[in-house]
């Protein structure tokens, strides 16, 4: 008798350690965050190899996060606006996989200044915040086609940020490489998308990275020599990786002003 209450207490001992073991095998570790970063050719350049040397200031954020808690990714594409982003459905890819406690900084208005309705990219947004919009006949997608301005598109990545319980981030374009009489001309903080990025932050209540300002205050301090001969490249807006650099770092410091911001957490 005593022999098998002895089996059968082995046998529950061994039941109840099967079904613990199984209870910790069905829990699924918490997923890392993840920070997104979209934008043009000034955050990814090409495919992000440095082909021709250029760089976007994505490239090099990565490199300032603690990669074992939270993971990084650039899915920003050369020659896109805040229209096309979406338009082209690279917006919906990167939203498909936001989830609550990621984070998504953007930063677009370079190519946002381009024509609505022409032949060869067809890419710009109305100027402003508002909501004025326009129909226009899209010849690249050969589709009718409403257009909105850039506040329009951008309160749309917000908008649908916010609704997955993600936080979005928003940065004013990068100054481009303009100098008149010695003293930096690049800077686009009014009646532009500097200004627009920076209204849109206070009206959503978004967090809002200076860049533009940020980095034409350094440019100014490093002088027009200098910036010309280490940053940029054959035109006035894609950067040399030291430039990219440069931006990178400005962007973190840009996070870090913000005390209330959980991204924080993650940098090194």
């Amino acid at each position: 008798m005593k022999k098998i209450m002895c089996k059968n207490a082995g046998l529950s001992l061994m039941l109840i350690g099967m079904i613990l073991l199984s209870s910790f095998m069905l829990i699924k570790p918490a997923d890392k965050p993840t920070f997104y970063v979209i934008g043009d050719s000034t955050v990814k350049n090409g495919k992000g190899r440095g082909d021709g040397g250029l760089w976007g200031w994505g490239d090099f954020i990565a490199q300032y996060f603690d990669t074992t808690r939270i993971s990084v990714e650039n899915d920003a594409l050369g020659g896109t606006s805040s229209r096309t982003f979406q338009t082209l459905g690279l917006w919906d890819k990167v939203l498909a996989k936001v989830k609550p406690g990621d984070f998504v900084i953007m930063q677009f208005g370079h190519n946002d200044a381009g024509a609505l309705d022409d032949t060869a990219r067809a890419r710009g947004t109305i100027k402003g915040i508002g909501n004025e919009q326009q129909e226009i006949y899209n010849p690249i997608r050969k589709v009718q086609e409403v257009v909105h301005t850039y506040g329009w598109y951008m309160r749309k990545y917000i908008a649908d940020i916010k609704a997955r319980g993600a936080t979005p981030i928003i940065c004013s374009p990068i100054p481009r490489n303009f100098w008149k009489e010695g003293k930096f001309a690049g800077r686009r903080n009014q009646d532009s998308y500097g200004q627009w990025a920076r209204e849109l932050g206070e009206e959503t209540g978004t967090y809002f990275v200076d860049l533009n300002k940020m980095i034409a205050d350094d440019y100014e301090a490093e002088g027009e020599a200098r910036v010309k001969a280490t940053y940029f490249g054959t035109d006035a807006t894609h950067t040399f990786e030291p430039g990219a650099q440069l931006n990178a770092k400005i962007v973190i410091q840009g996070i870090r002003s913000f005390n209330t911001l959980a991204l924080n957490k993650y940098l090194k």
